[in-house]
C-alpha cells in the first residue's frame, strides 16, 4: 500500500500543491484521490489500494497519544503522592514518639499547643519540599537529556516548578497534620515520665 502526504503533492499537470497554498483542502484531497485511482487503473466501486495522509490527522493522532501519556502520568503521580504522603505521616508519627520527652519538656517550660503543632507541621512541609526539589531536579535533568538527544523540544516552565514545589509542600501540610496534632495533644506530665 502506498502512502501519500497530502500536504505536498505533485498533481497530474506537474504543479506542486501545498496545503498552505490551497484553502480548500478537501478539494485537493479529492483531486489527489482521483489522480491516484486513474494512475493505478482502479474502476469505480473498487477499494483504494493507497492511503492519503493529512497533516491534521497525524497531528490529531499525536495529540491523542500525548493526552493518554499525560493522563497516565497524572494517575501514577497521584498514587505516588498518596504513598509518599503516608510515608511522611509514618515518619512524623515515629518522630513524635521518639521526641515525646522533648515535647514534655517544652510544654513544662511554657510552650503552647500551637507552637508544638507549628513545629511539627513545619518539619513535615520542609521534608516534603526537599523531596519536591529533588524531583524537580531529576525532571529538569530528564527534560534536558531528552531535548539534547532527541528532536523533541522539552523544557520546564517556571510555573511547573512552582506548582510542583507548592504541591509537595501541600502534601507535607496535609499528611503532617495528624502527627503534629498528636504531638500538640501530648500531656506534659505523661511526656516527662516517658522513657
Amino acid at each position: 500500500m502506498r502512502v501519500i502526504n497530502a500536504d505536498d503533492v505533485t498533481t497530474a499537470g506537474g504543479s506542486t500543491v501545498t496545503a498552505a497554498m490551497v484553502p480548500q483542502l478537501d478539494a485537493v484531497r479529492d483531486e489527489i484521490v482521483g489522480t491516484m485511482r486513474r494512475s493505478r487503473g482502479l474502476r469505480p466501486g473498487e477499494e483504494d489500494n493507497f492511503a492519503v495522509n493529512e497533516q491534521a490527522a497525524i497531528t490529531g493522532m499525536f495529540q491523542r497519544v500525548t493526552a493518554g501519556v499525560f493522563a497516565g502520568g497524572i494517575g501514577i503521580s497521584a498514587i505516588s503522592l498518596l504513598v509518599g504522603g503516608i510515608g511522611i505521616m509514618n515518619i512524623m508519627m515515629v518522630s513524635v514518639v521518639e521526641r515525646t520527652r522533648e515535647i514534655g519538656v517544652r510544654k513544662a517550660i511554657g510552650a503552647r499547643r500551637r507552637a508544638i503543632l507549628r513545629q511539627f507541621l513545619t518539619e513535615a512541609v520542609i521534608l516534603c519540599a526537599l523531596g519536591g526539589v529533588v524531583g524537580v531536579l531529576v525532571a529538569a535533568g530528564a527534560a534536558a537529556a531528552i531535548a539534547h538527544f532527541t528532536p523533541l523540544p522539552m523544557s520546564m516552565p517556571p510555573w511547573v516548578i512552582a506548582f510542583a514545589l507548592g504541591f509537595a509542600s501541600l502534601v507535607g501540610l496535609t499528611f503532617g497534620f495528624l502527627p503534629a496534632f498528636r504531638a500538640a495533644r501530648v500531656s506534659p506530665i505523661e511526656a516527662l515520665r516517658y522513657e
